[in-house]
């Protein structure tokens, strides 16, 4: 009703997919989609692809692109996904709110800041410390690939750092044509005897040459 885009998440036990979509007459049309997967390859996430602070980068990321491609509003479509407080669907809101997309939405629905950053999954990680075959099997996807999961909450700052960064990064203007060089003043005596030149010759002087002659 509203005909603003829709935007729909969609979280699997993988990944998260962020999408603005419009509808048309034709069928729905996607204007720009992240997906979580994407965090790994173009801005070097370590962590889980489906967690938490994975939704609100991939929001974040989709919220980035769909202002560059002229989408500033819209709406926020969850299917038949529960609307449980603080859940990924709503990481992934606070993400694209953060990039600066306009959506109604209820503060109250929003994850907690700790949350997003990664800071439950800290605490868990401390917990787990003393027992250390349980922690080896809980983050053996963050361990092989080198990532202390004590460490999440810094790792999503710097990949939203580099998120942010890659839309922030101005564009380089293009060279200027070569400009037309200055047309060269003459100076006053010298146009005056230009324009002199240029004049033809008065009846009158022609008379006074005609007498001198006689």
């Amino acid at each position: 009703m509203s005909g603003l885009p829709r935007f729909v998440v969609r979280c699997t036990l993988r990944r998260v997919i962020a999408q603005m979509i419009r509808a048309e007459i034709v069928g729905d049309k996607v204007l720009v989609s992240a997906d979580s997967s994407e965090l790994a390859k173009s801005f070097g996430w370590l962590g889980s692809c489906s967690n938490l602070p994975a939704a609100y980068l991939t929001g974040l990321l989709c919220g980035y692109k769909a202002l560059t491609s002229g989408v500033k509003e819209a709406v926020l479509d969850i299917g038949l996904q529960s609307p449980t407080r603080g859940a990924r669907i709503f990481a992934a809101l606070k993400g694209v709110l953060d990039a600066g997309v306009l959506v109604p939405h209820d503060e109250g629905i929003l994850p907690s800041e700790e949350r997003v950053q990664g800071q439950h999954i800290v605490g868990y990680a401390k917990q787990l410390v003393s027992n250390p075959d349980l922690y080896q099997t809980r983050f053996s996807g963050h361990l092989s690939k080198g990532l202390h999961p004590e460490q999440i909450a810094e790792h999503f700052f710097s990949v939203k750092e580099k998120i942010v960064s890659s839309f922030k990064e101005e564009k380089v203007p293009e060279k200027k044509k070569a400009e037309a060089k200055p047309k060269v003043k003459m100076k006053r005596r010298t146009r005056r005897k230009a324009v002199a030149k240029s004049k033809p010759k008065s009846r009158v002087s022609e008379k006074r040459k005609g007498e001198v002659g006689k």
